[in-house]
């Protein structure tokens, strides 16, 4: 395949190399003062931008027939804004909190514990996601992504940063070192606690999962989550 980076960070450097390991061809490197893009030349783009560049990089690509694997988090007030535009093009695009294939798989054991704890009032769930100082949002995507998961499986109705009721999740968040990214869900009584953890040791696992996950988007149409890139569905 032929790749257009949209962000050439940390993540974006990462996915290079692990594109081009896999016999990938990086073709476009695109940050904020990049004015000329030759869409014709991709043949997928891989967006890990900035929350205020995620919106305009991913439609662009749309609107020039290009499918988007897209991972930056904080743009989301627009995801279906983003959808709409991506139909009316006949599109291909995955957005994913996480690529990670460990965290996906996190996020479907996420689920099924909730809805099995979901009559267990005597449990109170609270999450904690820890990551680098780097890290421009809190709570984290995939934090939000696995709170929405208890919510739909579970009488809870929203979550707040540091802040509970019987409705809310809390979420705390933790900004240290150089974490890549550690979550936790706690469920907890008076009596015991059950507690599942997912930590990344590096980044390696984000970008390879989105770099699958533009090999898999290849000749499809439509909006997709990794759920269909790993069979989980």
């Amino acid at each position: 395949m032929n790749i257009g980076l949209f962000g050439y960070g940390k993540m974006g450097k990462m996915i290079e190399q692990i594109a081009q390991d896999r016999g990938h061809t990086i073709v476009a490197k695109i940050d904020a003062d990049t004015t000329d893009i030759d869409y014709e030349s991709l043949d997928v783009a891989i967006d890990f931008s900035t929350p205020d560049a995620a919106f305009g990089n991913i439609t662009g690509c749309f609107k020039n027939g290009v499918p988007v694997i897209s991972g930056t988090t904080g743009w989301l007030e627009k995801y279906a804004e983003a959808v709409a535009i991506c139909q009316q093009n006949q599109g291909g695009f995955i957005y994913a909190s996480n690529f990670s294939l460990g965290v996906n798989i996190f996020f479907e054991l996420n689920a099924h514990l909730a809805k099995m704890m979901a009559n267990l009032e005597q449990y109170k769930v609270s999450m904690e996601e820890i990551h680098h100082t780097q890290k421009l949002d809190a709570p984290s995507g995939t934090a939000i992504t696995l709170a929405e998961g208890i919510i739909e499986n579970s009488s809870y109705e929203k979550w707040e940063l540091d802040k509970s009721d019987a409705m809310t999740i809390p979420i705390k968040s933790v900004r240290e070192g150089m974490v890549p990214g550690t979550h936790s869900i706690r469920y907890e009584s008076s009596v015991d606690q059950i507690e599942i953890k997912h930590e990344a040791f590096n980044r390696e696992g984000f970008a390879l999962g989105a770099v699958i996950a533009a090999e898999w988007i290849q000749g499809k149409i439509g909006v997709f989550t990794m759920k269909d890139v790993l069979n989980l569905t």
